[in-house]
């Protein structure tokens, strides 16, 4: 039971600092989300489970991603990418297929260094020792 509440508590938390970067009132987000503003309010002081319907609703409201959300609410396990990749997500300036490009992107590209076709000291090292041999 503490368990639930740990995590009712955490996602809460999570809706409400996203709410409040967003500059957007409990009401607004209830008007956007179609949620009830009793029953947010609820969610954000941890009183609440939300399903994984009501989250999807609420980060369309906050115009974020719900797998943001649902990895918060543990429905998801936490995506691959560190913090490059959760900034990507955070970015409220971007579409949600504008950030799944990029993700894409950066992890195609990790998964080359990783595999050892290219890597960043051997590039910067032949960049250097090019640059030093030209007269």
């Amino acid at each position: 039971m503490e368990k639930v509440a740990d995590f009712a508590s955490g996602i809460g938390e999570y809706i409400r600092q996203q709410r409040s970067s967003a500059k957007i009132s409990l009401r607004q987000l209830s008007k956007l989300a179609g949620v009830s503003n009793p029953y947010l309010s609820q969610i954000e002081r941890g009183v609440r489970k939300p399903s994984a319907e009501i989250l999807q609703q609420i980060a369309k409201g906050l115009r974020i991603s719900a797998e943001a959300l649902y990895v918060q609410a543990g429905i998801l396990d936490l995506p691959t990418g560190g913090p490059v990749g959760d900034a990507i997500r955070a970015d409220t300036e971007l579409t949600e297929r504008q950030k799944q490009v990029l993700l894409d992107v950066y992890e195609s590209f990790r998964r080359e260094n990783a595999a050892g076709t290219a890597s960043p000291a051997a590039d910067a090292a032949k960049t250097t020792t090019i640059s030093e041999e030209s007269p």
